[in-house]
């Protein structure tokens, strides 16, 4: 994702001397595309490090559930892998 905002913006750069109507339209609407991009990046990371910080303080509050509930996942994936292996 980073890299493609970098080769817009190059881009922008590489065609800021073109003149014509369409490339200042198709210029004009790139910056726009860039920036709802990067605010919906800045908008998701935030979202993921706030449920981030929501997980960490639920494990830490429920710690013996945690261990419950990734000790059952944990069973339940290689009983079931064990299962299926010796069908074949």
């Amino acid at each position: 994702m980073y890299r493609l905002a970098e080769d817009a913006r190059a881009l922008i750069e590489a065609t800021a001397n073109v003149t014509g109507e369409t490339a200042k339209e198709s210029r004009d609407r790139l910056v726009v595309t860039l920036e709802r991009g990067k605010k919906l990046y800045g908008d998701l990371s935030e979202k993921a490090y706030d449920d981030a910080l929501a997980t960490d303080e639920a494990v830490s509050k429920y710690v013996y559930h945690a261990i419950g509930i990734v000790s059952g996942a944990l069973l339940g994936y290689f009983t079931a892998r064990r299962c299926g292996s010796s069908r074949q």
